[in-house]
């Protein structure tokens, strides 16, 4: 008979040491554990874990009863893939909204760094689909029976419930709840990546009522954001900045999240100030938008089927017959030429526009040739709105561009012209404000709340945060 555990075990296989990598195993008995999140290693974390070996599956599957995916940026999804390939057969839950662009995701994550073989892709895309649960929010589903532990576990088996984080469509925390030996319904909660409150499009998180143990990110659990207001502000101020000799402004984003939320914000801007002057030459309704990246404008096309989805704010737009994510002033591009046509045009002739380009931390995508033709010139500005994880090409240039340093492209020694631009404050991650208010907020604080998905520094500003107020917080360790 199986042995369950007066306690669950938690191994993370990923996002401790640093922020991508996301893989957590929840195990509740010698032949039962799941997985919250398979995602990928990028940067130095890529380098950290193994080389080669980061992506695959370097751990045992045969007890992994299902996979839970929090929501589908590719540091918590990319290796789904492999996990496939190893003999993962179970199911795969994940909200309704995650279920319609996971496969997007990993179609193109196949596409990018594994084979282009349309019949292989779409045998695998067949096969997660088939595997897929997805899921309502706020509702509790029972996950695999653990037949080894009817006794143990009598009627409460193991269950699942998701609620919504705010951080992109779709994304979800994690509550499992389940009898221990030493207790009766021991609810555990994974808050994958957790929203900042007011972000566009997306209702703010709420915090469970209770958990015994909580599983928190701590991206930016060491600095606070500014308010939607002055974060807009300032997005405004740097267009007026950047535009002024005419260049074009570069916004490395992710093809999902980002990407939708800049667009609803740089509607709202040219909405406000349409019929204004940007300088003499230009008017904000005159301003092209340009996203280049396909997949990006598939997300896009996904995030306007799934309105209902939306928070209240941007309905009320929808009303007010606007359309934040398909204006006249946003054009995309999709093919591969139609592409590099572009990145010469504007390197060449510096009329004045805006480029959205993935991928959000400049490790490959069409925003690596924007960055190879335009870093060298000062009548360009790159701006980040994203966290950079140590070792991307982003972070680099957003080191060393200040500086006017360089970086290496393919090989190739880019002199830094061009102006480089944070603005911090644009984060789909809750600061540290938010993260301890999802803890401190809930009627019966956890026994324990383990930290994950931060650097060093996050995560012990956080845990500092936490034992400020009483309450037990620890630093996971990858096992």
């Amino acid at each position: 008979m199986s042995t369950v555990y007066n306690t669950p075990q938690f191994i993370h296989h990923g996002a401790v040491d640093g922020v991508t990598g996301s893989c957590h195993e929840y195990r509740l008995a010698d032949d039962y554990g799941v997985l919250i999140d398979c995602g990928l290693f990028q940067g130095a974390e890529l380098s950290a874990s193994g080389s080669a070996a980061a992506p695959q599956i370097a751990f045992a599957i045969d007890h992994i009863k299902a996979l839970i995916v929090t929501h589908v940026h590719i540091d918590h999804v990319g290796r789904i893939p492999y996990l496939l390939a190893a003999g993962f057969n179970g199911p795969i839950y994940c909200t309704t909204a995650s279920a319609t662009l996971l496969p997007l995701v990993l179609e193109d994550a196949l596409k990018v760094g594994v084979t282009r073989d349309e019949e292989l892709i779409n045998a695998f895309l067949a096969r997660v689909r088939r595997q897929l649960v997805a899921c309502d929010f706020k509702q509790w589903l029972p996950l695999p029976a653990f037949d080894g532990a009817a006794s143990t576990l009598g009627s409460a088996g193991p269950e699942l419930r998701f609620q919504p984080a705010g951080h992109i469509l779709g994304s979800a925390y994690v509550e499992l709840r389940h009898n221990t030996e030493a207790k009766k319904s021991y609810k555990t909660v994974f808050s994958g990546d957790l929203g900042a409150p007011y972000a566009p499009l997306l209702p703010a998180p709420k915090p469970p009522n209770t958990a015994d143990v909580v599983v928190i990110e701590s991206t930016y659990g060491d600095r606070e954001h500014e308010n939607r207001r002055a974060r807009i502000k300032r997005l405004e101020q740097v267009l007026l900045h950047s535009l002024k000799d005419n260049g074009t402004v570069l916004f490395p984003a992710f093809s999902i999240g980002r990407t939708q939320e800049l667009l609803y914000e740089l509607e709202a801007i040219i909405h406000r100030l349409r019929g204004q002057k940007i300088h003499q030459q230009l008017r904000w309704d005159e301003l092209q938008i340009i996203v280049d990246s396909p997949l990006a404008a598939k997300f896009t096309s996904a995030y306007d089927e799934l309105k209902h989805c939306w928070d209240n704010e941007a309905k009320q737009r929808l009303k007010q017959g606007r359309h934040p994510l398909s204006f006249a002033q946003l054009h995309t591009i999709d093919s591969h030429s139609q592409h590099l046509d572009l990145v010469q045009f504007l390197a060449r002739s510096k009329q004045p526009a805006i480029v959205i380009a993935a991928s959000g931390m400049c490790e490959g995508g069409r925003v690596v040739n924007y960055l190879k033709a335009l870093l060298p010139d000062a009548a360009h500005q790159v701006v980040f709105v994203g966290y950079q994880a140590r070792g991307t090409l982003g972070a680099a240039i957003q080191r060393f561009g200040p500086q006017g340093g360089y970086v290496d492209i393919d090989g190739e020694r880019i002199i830094i012209g061009a102006e480089i631009i944070t603005l911090s404050g644009y984060s789909a991650h809750a600061d540290k404000t938010g993260l301890v208010s999802f803890i401190s907020r809930m009627r019966r604080k956890p026994q324990q709340v383990r930290i994950v998905h931060g650097d060093d520094g996050a995560k012990t500003a956080l845990q500092q945060a936490f034992s400020s107020l009483g309450i037990n917080a620890i630093i996971a360790s990858q096992d």
